[in-house]
């Protein structure tokens, strides 16, 4: 809906068409439909991210550390080259919001396929201290022992989720899509001062944006992580014209 628009608009000779694929059959579809001379490509999602990342010839560190990919190109030797911008999304979000990392003691709640990007991403930015807390501590062990071999000993496993003593909350839990869910962390705990962000994309505000935004405490919506993503996505494809003319004015990507 957003990209075939955008291709449209910009005279873009290009066209993303959708394709459910079984688990048993990903890796024959992503090698066999790779051969054809008109595809360039694919954007990948759930539930394929993590799967389709064994395929590939060639990835950066990013999606290594977070075990997924979303998209995938075709180089001119053939290989299969993968890539992941959620965390890239959410960390150009964090600069259209003016929040800064490098330095800054930043909690990230949640250690599933969202708080592996996310975290990734925040790490290469350099805080002062980066923290992970999930419920199954066992996951929030797993992600740091991903991240401190590249990124350093700033890196850390929370005992809890309080917010306390953090610049920057990002709620990467699921908790938010539903009405009556709990609340991933105490938002009266927030301090003065710090910003948070949950990357759950609702139309309405999730509870949490709600209560925080009753504190003045500034919190932001998932939607700018996506947005952020368009941009990287075209130029990682190629389309270098269009990923520039929008990366410099994002408000017809904001519209749709």
């Amino acid at each position: 809906e957003v990209y075939n628009h955008l291709f449209r608009r910009h005279s873009v000779d290009a066209v993303v068409v959708p394709a459910k694929v079984r688990a048993a059959h990903l890796a024959g579809f992503v090698k066999n439909s790779l051969l054809a001379d008109n595809i360039g490509g694919m954007w990948v999602t759930i539930p394929h991210k993590g799967a389709i990342l064994a395929l590939m010839d060639h990835c950066d560190p990013l999606p290594q550390i977070a075990g997924a990919v979303n998209a995938v190109r075709r180089n001119e030797d053939g290989s299969l080259e993968g890539a992941l911008f959620d965390g890239i999304g959410f960390v150009k979000g964090l600069d259209h919001f003016g929040i800064e990392v490098a330095g800054r003691r930043v909690l990230v709640v949640g250690a599933g396929g969202g708080g592996h990007a996310v975290a990734a991403a925040l790490a290469q930015r350099r805080p002062g201290r980066l923290a992970v807390y999930n419920r199954t501590a066992s996951r929030a062990t797993a992600l740091v022992d991903r991240l401190k071999p590249v990124y350093g000993a700033a890196v850390e496993v929370a005992s809890s989720a309080d917010p306390a003593g953090y610049d920057l909350i990002v709620n990467c839990t699921s908790q938010g899509l539903m009405a009556d869910d709990p609340l991933p962390f105490d938002p009266a705990r927030v301090d003065t001062g710090s910003a948070v962000v949950d990357i759950i994309m609702t139309r309405e505000p999730t509870p949490l944006l709600q209560a925080c935004a009753a504190r003045g405490i500034p919190a932001h919506a998932g939607f700018e992580m996506l947005v952020q993503q368009i941009p990287e996505y075209l130029r990682y494809f190629g389309m270098q014209q269009i990923a520039q003319t929008l990366q410099e004015d994002m408000s017809e990507v904001r519209a749709l």
